[in-house]
């Protein structure tokens, strides 16, 4: 499939004689041998066809390394119209989004149900903040590399894929100087421009 070598073999080494065991409540399996398996995969295509080669592709080879493609777990999203789709007469499911490095990607590819989460995300974050921002002890320099640090990449988490209008555009520019009149503790009745800040 276009894998360099190199790159099979050390996964391969990385998870060769690797144990596992299983986790009921209070009692634990005898830990056993871990043989195969690969939890999530996602493929990419620009058209039905491409996509139905991959998928094939990917079975071919799975194969060939004592792997079974479990074809009621896949599933198929399509940014345009697709028809019933069967692999071996069994029947894939079409989803209209799915979850994806820990963002939801449409097919539409409308963000902005994803930014409002990231946004709340954010919000909580800076809110769990609080007692470290309110600290004197604490200079206001290290306080704004925490917010940049532990606030900003949790909103921006995925921002890659986003598709940004101009609503969602003001909704992060707001929560922005939200965060930095909550640093500087800056109430908003207060009549300060968000310029000065």
């Amino acid at each position: 499939m276009g894998i360099p070598d190199h790159l099979t073999c050390l996964l391969r080494n990385l998870y060769a004689g690797q144990e596992a065991t299983v986790r009921t409540g209070p009692e634990t399996t005898d830990w056993f041998q871990i043989g195969k398996g690969v939890y999530d995969t996602t493929l990419t295509a620009e058209s039905e066809e491409e996509l139905k080669s991959l998928l094939m592709k990917l079975k071919e080879e799975s194969e060939k390394v004592g792997l079974k493609l479990n074809i009621q777990k896949a599933k198929i999203m399509a940014s345009g119209p697709i028809t019933s789709w069967e692999i071996d007469g069994e029947t894939v499911e079409t989803v209209s989004d799915f979850i994806f490095g820990g963002s939801k990607i449409t097919a539409d590819g409308d963000c902005s149900h994803e930014i409002k989460t990231r946004l709340l995300l954010g919000r909580k974050v800076m809110t769990n903040l609080d007692s470290i921002l309110k600290n004197r002890d604490i200079t206001l320099p290290t306080k704004v590399h925490l917010v940049k640090a532990m606030v900003f990449p949790v909103v921006m988490y995925g921002c890659e894929s986003w598709t940004v209008k101009k609503a969602e555009h003001r909704k992060i520019d707001a929560f922005e100087l939200w965060c930095w009149r909550r640093l500087l503790r800056v109430p908003w009745t207060a009549r300060t421009s968000n310029q000065s800040i």
